[in-house]
């Protein structure tokens, strides 16, 4: 995992008979509710309306049989 400003970048590994978009909507429920729950004295002074953390969308794409070495040298030329 590594974050900006605005976004993360989370490398996954998972089977592929599941659907990405339950997978990203998953992470997105179970950290927003951790998140409210250890702060939410931060987090209502900001989302005084609604609990929502992430935005709608996502942006995915598939490394296939990369390593997680060969990615992070690639992204660290980028960089």
């Amino acid at each position: 995992m590594e974050t900006d400003k605005d976004h993360l970048h989370i490398l996954l590994e998972y089977d592929a008979t599941e659907r990405f978009c339950d997978i990203i909507s998953i992470i997105k429920q179970r950290t927003t509710r951790w998140l409210w729950i250890r702060y939410r004295n931060i987090l209502t002074k900001q989302y005084w309306k609604k609990h929502i953390f992430w935005s709608d969308g996502y942006f995915a794409c598939s490394v296939g049989e990369v390593s997680s070495a060969t990615i992070e040298k690639y992204i660290a030329e980028q960089g």
